[in-house]
């Protein structure tokens, strides 16, 4: 039967009979990668699934996917039609909230540019909601991975900051205090935005650090979010 060429939906014969099937088979290739969400990637086992639904396919699949490792597994007509990424394919992974792109042998999350060897520029947001602790400054867990060039960093006040003498507040790591901003809101919605000054790379698991003006913390919440550039190198060979 013939097939298109990008996403491989099976065309039509002039004589075919049972010509839904097809139709449908197609619409159901069409939904699945058009605006591709994959409810999982590396599964192994076949699962119960919604027409339409679609799955990357992991190394030593069993069942009705033996044989479809590295293809994506679509389900369509009650059973499983199988589509082999192409490169440059894109995606999104609704288990883990990536998006994708197909580089010709994997799937790699948060990509920019990838090579045909593997490696990978990522750009990439690392968020918490931090719970204020009290006393004149809070430290978050390590946000900041290692090997990160960080652009900058936000921030959104979720739950308004209180203190004793606190009328406002810095956002930086430490030793360098305010390094994402300083004079910063204590009201519910109150935010922070602050850019590195130049290329701040981190060699090591680092957290942020949130220090009151004067005074001392009482609570609060503040959601923050490292914006980030990360390396990959070349697959092994």
């Amino acid at each position: 039967m013939a097939e298109t060429y990008n996403f491989e939906m099976p065309l039509l014969d002039a004589v075919q009979a049972q010509k839904h099937v097809t139709v449908n088979e197609a619409i159901a290739r069409a939904d699945a990668v058009a605006q591709m969400r994959l409810v999982a990637r590396d599964v192994t086992t076949p699962p119960v699934a919604l027409n339409g639904a679609a799955y990357g396919v992991g190394a030593g699949a069993s069942g009705d996917w033996s044989g479809q490792d590295g293809n994506l597994a679509v389900q369509a007509n009650g059973g499983w039609v199988f589509l082999t990424p192409k490169t440059g394919w894109r995606g999104w992974d609704e288990s883990t909230g990536e998006a994708l792109v197909f580089d010709g042998v994997d799937w790699q999350a948060d990509a920019v540019v990838v090579s045909a060897g593997g490696a990978g520029t990522y750009w990439r947001i690392a968020e918490i909601d931090h719970v204020i602790s009290a006393g004149a400054s809070s430290t978050t867990v390590d946000i900041i991975p290692n090997g990160a060039q960080v652009i900058g960093v936000t921030g959104r006040v979720i739950s308004a900051i209180s203190g004793t003498g606190v009328s406002s507040w810095r956002l930086g790591v430490p030793g360098a205090d305010n390094r994402y901003g300083s004079g910063l809101g204590l009201l519910l919605n109150s935010w922070a935005s602050g850019l590195s000054g130049q290329p701040q790379t981190y060699y090591a698991d680092t957290p942020l650090l949130l220090s009151a003006d004067a005074g001392t913390f009482d609570g609060g919440t503040v959601r923050l979010c490292v914006h980030y550039v990360a390396l990959g190198v070349p697959r092994a060979v």
